[in-house]
């Protein structure tokens, strides 16, 4: 394992800064807001922000703070955190981010989590955390191999806590994070404790009969995934089947693939008029500028054309059913792309032992509500001593 530090070469700054002042907008249908896709008026300001306030050099402090390394496996060079607790007897736990997201995602949950005495919390709680970059993300680069879906990724989880010596773990994530962390308790039962999930799909049944007897708020939630199924995944749908023919305008245009993202941001988000009202401007920025920096939308793409492509079906692809050896607790945020229906989850999970409902947070919800998420998840660890 060979320790790594962000260090960005000022002239690929002073590139992405030329780049964003040659930037050729598009026009616009006034007053649609963002029913088509992101508004260029606030598209403009947030990249003036970008262009003139925002500082990647703070970004690269923040992100180096942790100790990060690089190991090879499967032949790929793999990114990770791993930030000890000074706890003794804490309990490992691997966390696994998604897309359009990143490391980025965690580092507000990485003190809480490491070492609740600092932050007034128990001490049993404490976690040793291990965050990977997902092979074609950010800094564990382009992969240059096909088959890098799902199961091989859970696989490359398995082998990366082998090799720091973790015998038991605790496996969390939401987006890719949460197809990833569930393949892993397949992959790995004999050392897997427990799965959590800040994110679950359950898609409206075939039977219509399946839905007597569900509430309001469930029937609400069958209505939105079948909405999001038909109008909710154009980026899936192209990510999965041309991923490359995408690269070449997110790869080109530090604009198009910072919209690319801040769309998400707005609609899997608990936000009203943008994503700043979820999350912080500089952690979107951040993650922006990594897939930017590192060239990696592309090849981030390629796992969804690797787990799904050949299943003609998406929604297939994260449904399930998951039938898992361990303890699965699930964390609901109402603001999500898709909120879960408990009496479907545990159709599709056998061994489902800890639901808990937020009034609040969305889709990326160590970086909407951190409190909340370490509070569940310490909550559900508790469980599996």
């Amino acid at each position: 394992m060979r320790p790594f530090r962000v260090d960005i070469p000022q002239q690929d700054l002073d590139d992405l800064h030329r780049r964003i002042d040659a930037t050729r907008w598009p026009d616009e249908i006034p007053g649609v807001g963002w029913t088509r896709g992101v508004p260029v008026e606030y598209l403009r300001e947030l990249v003036e922000y970008w262009r003139t306030a925002y500082d990647w050099r703070a970004a690269e402090r923040e992100l180096n703070r942790y100790p990060q390394f690089v190991t090879e496996i499967d032949g790929v060079d793999v990114h990770f955190l791993h930030v000890r607790s000074p706890e003794p007897n804490a309990t490992p736990l691997i966390l696994t981010h998604g897309w359009p997201s990143s490391i980025v995602e965690f580092l507000d949950v990485i003190g809480p989590l490491t070492d609740p005495r600092a932050h007034g919390g128990d001490p049993a709680d404490a976690f040793h955390v291990v965050i990977p970059s997902i092979p074609g993300f950010a800094f564990s680069g382009p992969t240059g191999q096909t088959g890098w879906d799902v199961p091989r990724v859970a696989r490359a989880w398995a082998e990366l806590m082998g090799r720091l010596g973790y015998d038991r773990y605790v496996a969390q994530g939401g987006d890719w994070g949460m197809a990833i962390s569930l393949r892993l308790g397949l992959a790995d039962p004999e050392h897997v404790a427990g799965v959590h999930l800040n994110m679950f799909v359950t898609f409206p049944p075939s039977d219509p009969e399946a839905l007597n007897g569900l509430d309001e708020r469930d029937l609400k939630r069958v209505e939105r995934a079948g909405w999001f199924a038909q109008d909710g995944l154009g980026w899936a749908r192209i990510q999965s089947t041309r991923p490359q023919t995408l690269a070449y305008a997110l790869t080109d245009s530090p604009v198009g693939q910072l919209a690319w993202i801040a769309e998400k941001f707005y609609e899997w988000t608990d936000s009203a008029k943008a994503p700043e009202d979820a999350v912080k401007r500089d952690h979107l920025l951040t993650n922006a500028t990594i897939y930017w920096l590192t060239a990696t939308a592309g090849s981030s793409a390629q796992l969804y054309f690797e787990s799904s492509h050949l299943d003609a079906d998406f929604v297939t692809t994260w449904g399930g059913p998951w039938p898992l050896a361990m303890p699965v607790g699930v964390a609901v945020f109402p603001a999500d792309a898709t909120p879960p229906v408990r009496r479907f989850a545990e159709g599709l999970l056998p061994t489902l032992s800890h639901w808990t409902e937020f009034d609040r947070g969305g889709h990326f919800a160590a970086l909407e509500q951190p409190d909340l998420l370490v509070g569940d998840m310490r909550t559900f660890s508790r469980s599996l001593r």
